[in-house]
C-alpha cells in the first residue's frame, strides 16, 4: 500500500527532485518535531527533579558538611592559638587558620541563602557565628597575655633591683648592729661604748626592728615572686592578704627605727616594693588578670567543642532529609525516563521505516541512476571524449544539469579550437620576442665594435709616439752613463797634473765633479724611469691580454705616482699628498696587469683631477690640501683596493652616468668619457666589480672588488687592446 502510494506521488505528484525533497524533509521534520516534543516532555520532567536536587538538596548538604567540616577545623584550631609561645607564633597560626576562617564564613552565608524559616537552619548558623566570634576572642585574649607577659617581665627586673637594693641596705646594717650588741664597737678605729650603752634595751630593740624588717623583706619578694608561677587563680586572694599584712609588718618596723638616716634609705625601697605589687597595674592586678584570661580561653575552647558537636548533629539531621528528598525527586526522574523511552522507540521506528523507504525507491530507483548517467557523461568528457550527445529525459534538476552538460560540450569543444589558435600565436610571439632579443644584441656588439676600434687606434696612436720618446731617452741614458765615464777618468788624471793647481783649485774641481756624478746618476735613473713607462705604454699600445700573477701593491703604487707626474707635468702648481695603507701580505692575483693597470692610472688621474679643480675653486677653505688616499685590503675570497679624494665629489644624479661610454664631467678638451666605462669592462671581464661612495663637495671613493681564483676572461677582439687613460 505504502509503495503504491509512494509511486503514486512520483508519477502524479511534483516533478521536481526539490518539491520531492520538500516532501520527505518535511515528513523527516514532523517526525522530528514529535521526538523532540516527547524528549523535551522527558527532559523537562527530569530537570524539574533534578533541579530540585542540584539547587536545594545538594547545595543544602554541601553548605552543611562544608559548615561542619570547617567547625571541627577551627574547634581543633583554638588549642592551637592557646599555645602559641610568642607574638610571631601566634600571628603564623592565626595566618594558617585564617583560609579556614574565611572558608567557614562563606559556607554560614551559603547557609543562610537556604530556607532560613528551617529552625535548623538558624541553628546551624548561630552556633557557626558564635564559634567565629569565640575565635577571634581567643587570638584577642592570647595578644593580651602577651602584652602582660611583656609587662611582668618588666615587673621582675624591677622586684630583682629592689631585692638586690633592700639586701645591700639590710644585711650590713644587721651586721654592724648584732657586732655594736657584742662588743661595744661602732667602728673599729674608734673606742668601745660603756657596756651599759650597747647592751641597752634600745640597742636591742634596734637590732630585732632590723632584723624583722629582713624578714618582711624576704617573705615580700618571695611573696611576689610567687605570684608569676602561680597557675591558681583561687590562691592569688590570699597571697595578696598576706603581702598587705607584710606592709603593715614593715611600716612598725620602720616606725621603730625612729628618724635615723637607715630609715630614709629603707622607706623608700620599700614604699616602691609594696606599690610594685599591689598597685594598679602591677603584679598582684596583671598576674589575676593573666589567670582570668586563662579562665576564659578554657572555657571558650570547651564552647568550641560543644559548638562543634551541636553542628555535627545539625547537619546529620538535615543530610537525612536531604535524602528523602532526594530519593523522591529521583523515583520521579525514573518513571518520567521509562515513559520518554518508550514513545522514542516507537516514533525511531517509523522514521527508520520511512527513511528506509525513501532510500530505496526514491533515492536508489530514481535519483542515484540518473546521477550515474551523468557521472558517466562527465568523465567521459573529462578523458576527452566530447562525441557522444548528452540526452535524458525528465523536466527535474538533473535533467537541467544533464542539458548544462550538453552546452558545455559544445562550449568544450569550441574552446579546443580556440586553444589551438592560441598556441600558435603564441609559438609565433615567442619567436617574435627572440628575434628582438638578438637584434638588441647585435645593436649592443655593434656599438662596441666601434667603441673598441676607437680606442684600438687611440693605442696605436699611443705605441707610436712611445716609439718616438724611446729613441731620445737611449741616447740620454747613453750618454750619461758615458759621462760618468769621462768624470771618473777625470778624477783619476787630477793627482797627475801635479803642482800645477793648488789645494784650493783641486777641491773646487773635486765638488763639481762630485756634483756632476750625482746629477748624471739622477739623468740615469730618471731616464730609466722613462724608458719603463714608454714600454709599459708600448705594453698597454700592444695589449697583451694574458693573465699573470701579479703582485696589487705594486702595480696600484707605481701607476698611482706615475698618474701624479702625469698631472704634475701638465700643471706645474699642482700639489698632491699621497697617502698609503696597503695590507703587507697581500696574496698575489691573476690578473691582465696591463689592463688593471690602465683601470688604476684612469681613476687616480680623476682624482688628481677632482683634487685640483677643488683647489683652484675660489671657494675653497684656506689651507685646503689636496690628497688621495690609497689602501688594499683581503675579504674572505677577494681582494678589496680603494682609491679615496678629497676632492670635489661627484652629485648624486651623476652616480648612476659616470660608467656610460662617452659621459663625462669634464670640459671636451680633457676628456673623452671612455676611461671609467672601459675601467668599469676590464673588472668586469676579470669577474670583479666597481663601488662608488661619494659625499658632493667632500670626497669620492672607489671600491675595484677582485676575485682571488682566476675568471676566464672572454675572448677579446684586437679593439679591447686599446686604452684612454683620461676620464
Amino acid at each position: 500500500m505504502i509503495k503504491q502510494w509512494l509511486l503514486w506521488l512520483y508519477d502524479k505528484g511534483p516533478s521536481r527532485i526539490s518539491g520531492q525533497l520538500y516532501l520527505g524533509i518535511g515528513a523527516a521534520v514532523a517526525l522530528t518535531m514529535m521526538t523532540s516534543m516527547v524528549a523535551w516532555f522527558a527532559f523537562n520532567e527530569v530537570g524539574e527533579a533534578q533541579r530540585e536536587v542540584n539547587e536545594v538538596a545538594v547545595p543544602e548538604i554541601a553548605a552543611a558538611f562544608g559548615v561542619a567540616q570547617r567547625s571541627g577545623t577551627l574547634a581543633a584550631a583554638a588549642p592551637r592559638l592557646t599555645a602559641a609561645q610568642t607574638p610571631e607564633a601566634l600571628e603564623s597560626v592565626t595566618a594558617s587558620i585564617s583560609e579556614e576562617r574565611e572558608s567557614f564564613a562563606v559556607q554560614l552565608e551559603a547557609i543562610a541563602g537556604y530556607g532560613m524559616e528551617d529552625e535548623r537552619f538558624q541553628r546551624i548558623s548561630e552556633a557557626g557565628n558564635t564559634l567565629m566570634s569565640n575565635i577571634a576572642m581567643i587570638e584577642e585574649s592570647v595578644g593580651r597575655r602577651f602584652e602582660l607577659q611583656e609587662q611582668g617581665r618588666q615587673l621582675r627586673l624591677e622586684l630583682e633591683r629592689l631585692q638586690f637594693e633592700l639586701t645591700g641596705i639590710l644585711v650590713p646594717a644587721i651586721d654592724n648592729q648584732l657586732f655594736y650588741t657584742v662588743t661595744g664597737y661602732r667602728d673599729i678605729d674608734q673606742p668601745v661604748a660603756p657596756r651599759e650603752e650597747y647592751l641597752s634595751e634600745e640597742e636591742l630593740q634596734r637590732y630585732r626592728h632590723l632584723a624583722d624588717l629582713q624578714a618582711e623583706a624576704t617573705v615580700s619578694t618571695r611573696i611576689l615572686s610567687n605570684v608569676f608561677n602561680l597557675s591558681d587563680a583561687d590562691r592569688l586572694e590570699p597571697l595578696l592578704e598576706r603581702f598587705e599584712s607584710a606592709d603593715g609588718g614593715v611600716e612598725r618596723s620602720l616606725a621603730g627605727l625612729g628618724t635615723t638616716p637607715l630609715r630614709q634609705r629603707l622607706e623608700p625601697v620599700f614604699i616602691q616594693l609594696f606599690e610594685l605589687g599591689s598597685g594598679q597595674g602591677k603584679i598582684f592586678e596583671i598576674r589575676g588578670e593573666d589567670l582570668d584570661l586563662i579562665a576564659q580561653q578554657r572555657a571558650l575552647i570547651e564552647n568550641n567543642r560543644d559548638l562543634s558537636v551541636e553542628l555535627v548533629a545539625e547537619v546529620e539531621s538535615l543530610v537525612n532529609s536531604a535524602q528523602e528528598s532526594t530519593q523522591a525527586a529521583t523515583i520521579a526522574s525514573t518513571e518520567t525516563i521509562q515513559v520518554g523511552r518508550q514513545l522514542l522507540l516507537a516514533l525511531n521506528a517509523v522514521s527508520l521505516t520511512g527513511a528506509l523507504l525513501i532510500a530505496w525507491l526514491f533515492v536508489g530507483k530514481v535519483l542515484l541512476r540518473r546521477l550515474e548517467f551523468l557521472s558517466e557523461h562527465m568523465r567521459r568528457m573529462a578523458g576527452g571524449d566530447l562525441k557522444q550527445k548528452v540526452e535524458l529525459d525528465g523536466r527535474d534538476e538533473v535533467a537541467d544539469m544533464a542539458a548544462a552538460l550538453e552546452v558545455f560540450r559544445l562550449h568544450s569543444i569550441e574552446a579546443q579550437r580556440l586553444n589551438l589558435v592560441e598556441k600558435l600565436a603564441e609559438e609565433l610571439r615567442g619567436k617574435n620576442d627572440e628575434l628582438e632579443s638578438t637584434l638588441a644584441e647585435l645593436q649592443k656588439a655593434q656599438d662596441q665594435i666601434v667603441m673598441r676600434e676607437k680606442l684600438a687606434a687611440l693605442g696605436e696612436l699611443t705605441a707610436g709616439v712611445a716609439h718616438e720618446i724611446q729613441n731620445p731617452l737611449n741616447f740620454v741614458k747613453n750618454f750619461a752613463e758615458s759621462s760618468e765615464e769621462l768624470l771618473e777618468e777625470m778624477k783619476e788624471e787630477l793627482p797627475a797634473a801635479g803642482g800645477t793647481i793648488d789645494e784650493e783649485q783641486d777641491g773646487l774641481i773635486r765638488e763639481i765633479g762630485g756634483d756632476l756624478t750625482e746629477n748624471l746618476r739622477r739623468i740615469r735613473e730618471h731616464g730609466e724611469r722613462a724608458n719603463r713607462i714608454v714600454r709599459d705604454m708600448l705594453q698597454m699600445g700592444r695589449g697583451s691580454g694574458e693573465k699573470q700573477s701579479t703582485d696589487v701593491n705594486a702595480l696600484l703604487e707605481e701607476h698611482a705616482r706615475l698618474a701624479y707626474h702625469a698631472a704634475r707635468a701638465s700643471n706645474a702648481d699642482f700639489q698632491l699628498e699621497i697617502h698609503e695603507d696597503f695590507e703587507s701580505d697581500l696574496a698575489e692575483i691573476e690578473i691582465v696587469s696591463q689592463e688593471m693597470a690602465r683601470v688604476f692610472l684612469n681613476m687616480v688621474n680623476n682624482a688628481c683631477h677632482a683634487t685640483n679643480e677643488k683647489r683652484e675653486d675660489p671657494d675653497t677653505e684656506s689651507g685646503y690640501v689636496p690628497g688621495i688616499w690609497l689602501s688594499t685590503r683581503r675579504e674572505e675570497d677577494q681582494i678589496v683596493v680603494r682609491i679615496k679624494d678629497n676632492g670635489k665629489g661627484i652629485p648624486p644624479h651623476v652616480i648612476d652616468k659616470i660608467f656610460n661610454p662617452f659621459f663625462t664631467t669634464k670640459p671636451t678638451d680633457e676628456g673623452t668619457g671612455l676611461g671609467l666605462a672601459l675601467s668599469n669592462d676590464i673588472v668586469r671581464e676579470h669577474g670583479g666589480s666597481i663601488e662608488v661612495d661619494s659625499e658632493p663637495g667632500q670626497y669620492t671613493e672607489m671600491a675595484i672588488r677582485l676575485p682571488l681564483a682566476a675568471v676566464e676572461a672572454a675572448p677579446e677582439t684586437p679593439a679591447a687592446s686599446s686604452s684612454d687613460p683620461t676620464a
